[in-house]
């Protein structure tokens, strides 16, 4: 397995070095790659794993590693940090194997000099008893960092919005390795017996037969897949669609919809009619939406480029506006880890841009029509804050009443954490022009 270890070291000093985005960085490197499904598993599960648990790892080979790891050859700390991860993480790596292969990682990569360093911090580290706190640490912030990688800035941030217990339980979902991958099934191509029959593996996760998860992934490449049966998405979002409740008798906007999976479920609850007008800023995002659409069979999407910040007079009146707008992503770290070690301030100008998004959106909302605001954060400054700031200076619109959502009951606005349905972090609002 040599060979899926260096593959991910590879691509792991290639996404640490220049910020990219993990999921896209991994699947572009597996298809490259001459990996079988076994290795593959290993080299996603270390690459991911490092990512995940970046703060943890450095912390940890600071205390064993005799120079700043920041003036450390950068290949040489990705293995250490691999090496550390396998080793206190992976159950079904030894760590004499741990240790040997990252040796041999060094060698590969033409660092032999420095192979007998890399033993020696991996061995010292399991001699230490393969401690996180080597000595007393009394800063609950900075161990609470290192327990979950997670900066020490958003931890205070996100303390202050929500509390330390809702904190906690949300970082602890986000470093576990029981991640559930969920998808829709698309009632205008399949029956919910035909998709079981189709997946084997999908597990109903809902009493409507249209949200399943599947524990193993998801195979893009089914027959199923190809045949529309179903769109993956998250059941946060899912439940956002379904809280605007879109009708057949609806004339829907979609203000920043792509990749589409939004746009699709609220197509499908609409059964493939009225009309929805889904808009992004590049078309090349756009081509995503009505490829999307054309698999799933949905005529009822009309898919076009455009500003969601200026005011376009094409777009018609509508009854029902979704507003899912750009964000800082930090619901979505269990997915997508490299998110969380950015600094707050590159999201300072977010909350303006997500206001003036939302602004420009009500000027289509017809009057007693409703509009969803949502994010895929959970920093209030995003959510409810934009939302307050809606409210003061638009006395035409209101919050109003939420749907049941699945059995349960919500007041508006709400924010959704993995522990209410084991979904991503989510923000609604679903506001009603009364005048």
């Amino acid at each position: 397995m040599a060979d899926a270890r260096y593959t991910a070291a590879k691509l792991l000093d290639k996404t640490l070095k220049n910020d990219s985005y993990s999921n896209i960085q991994l699947n572009s490197g597996l298809e490259r790659s001459e990996l079988d499904a076994q290795g593959k598993k290993l080299c996603t599960a270390i690459y991911y794993g490092v990512i995940q648990r970046k703060i943890t790892l450095d912390y940890i080979l600071a205390q064993y590693c005799s120079r700043p790891l920041a003036k450390m050859d950068s290949i040489i700390v990705t293995i250490l940090r691999c090496g550390v991860y396998q080793i206190l993480y992976m159950d079904s790596v030894p760590d004499n194997a741990a240790v040997n292969e990252s040796v041999r990682l060094a060698k590969q990569f033409g660092k032999t000099s420095a192979s007998g360093m890399v033993n020696a911090v991996l061995r010292n580290f399991i001699r230490g008893g393969k401690k996180l706190f080597s000595k007393e640490e009394n800063d609950d912030t900075k161990r609470f960092s290192v327990m979950y990688s997670i900066p020490e800035e958003l931890i205070r941030s996100l303390v202050k919005d929500y509390g330390g217990e809702k904190v906690k339980t949300f970082a602890e979902h986000s470093v576990t390795d029981e991640k559930s991958t969920f998808i829709r099934r698309n009632p205008l191509k399949c029956s919910h017996e035909e998709l079981v029959k189709a997946l084997g593996n999908a597990e109903l996760f809902t009493d409507d037969k249209l949200c399943y998860r599947l524990e193993s992934g998801v195979a893009i490449g089914t027959d199923a897949f190809k045949s529309g049966f179903f769109h993956v998405q998250d059941i946060s979002s899912q439940l956002c669609c379904e809280i605007l409740a879109p009708t057949e008798n609806d004339v829907v906007l979609d203000i920043c919809a792509a990749p589409g999976g939004k746009t699709f479920t609220m197509a499908e609850l609409m059964n493939g009619r009225g009309e929805i007008h889904a808009f992004d800023l590049h078309e090349k995002r756009v081509k995503l939406i009505r490829e999307g659409a054309e698999r799933l069979g949905l005529s009822n999407i009309s898919a076009k480029a455009g500003d969601a910040t200026v005011y376009s007079e094409d777009i018609p009146k509508c009854t029902k506006i979704l507003c899912d707008v750009p964000c800082s992503g930090f619901g979505v770290i269990s997915h997508k880890p490299e998110i969380k070690y950015k600094s707050l301030s590159e999201f300072e100008r977010l909350p303006e841009i997500q206001y003036n998004i939302a602004q420009n959106a009500l000027n289509y909302l017809a009057v007693g029509g409703e509009m969803v605001y949502s994010t895929c954060t959970v920093r209030k400054a995003e959510n409810e804050e934009v939302v307050e700031r809606l409210l003061k200076n638009n006395p035409d619109i209101q919050l109003c009443e939420l749907p049941e959502i699945k059995g349960r009951t919500y007041s508006n606005p709400i924010t959704f954490f993995p522990d209410d349905f084991g979904g991503d972090g989510f923000f609604v609002a679903k506001f009603k022009k009364i005048k």
